[in-house]
């Protein structure tokens, strides 16, 4: 692809790793979906031309591979269901006895976003991606990024500061 130095190819690929492990919650899912990741830019590695933009058409790149990978998954668990099978999930943190709680408290908030919501937050929180790049890599428009971003916010405070929203209540006749 571009002349990048094997430590700047280590820090990219760390950084995809990262996404898609918040994206898949599991290690060898995310391992496999950055692998992917990488044979698909490298063959249509002519398709991108600007290097500023490499991290951004990656992570575009990533994003909508895991989209594609969650179509395919509901469609086989659709067709599993027809037999009678179910599925699975997995979660891990690590440090201090302390940091462990809270860490585990604020992971648990944000796997309960949405896969939009969290999907917005690591890419322009953790990634620094610019509104403009988010809005490129997930295919939306730049005013829907930031009215998003602001819902995904306001919604990881809630769930961390222990004011989730109440449960609607529906009226019986």
């Amino acid at each position: 692809m571009h002349d990048l130095d094997e430590q700047q190819w280590r820090e990219l690929l760390q950084r995809l790793r990262r996404f898609a492990l918040w994206l898949t919650r599991e290690t060898g899912s995310a391992d496999d979906l950055v692998q992917a990741t990488v044979e698909r830019a490298l063959s249509r590695r002519d398709q991108q031309r600007d290097e500023e933009a490499l991290r951004a058409w990656l992570f575009t790149i990533l994003y909508r591979l895991f989209l594609d990978g969650k179509r395919r998954e509901r469609l086989h668990a659709r067709w599993l269901s027809w037999f009678g099978r179910a599925e699975q999930d997995c979660e891990a943190v690590g440090g201090n006895i302390e940091n462990i709680v809270l860490a585990q408290a604020d992971l648990q908030a944000f796997a309960h976003l949405s896969t939009e919501q969290r999907a917005l937050l690591l890419l322009v929180s953790i990634e620094g991606l610019s509104y403009k790049e988010a809005a490129e890599t997930l295919n939306i428009p730049i005013g829907t990024v930031m009215s998003r971003l602001s819902r995904a916010r306001a919604a990881l405070r809630d769930l961390t500061e222990g004011n989730p929203k109440p449960a609607a209540l529906r009226r019986l006749k």
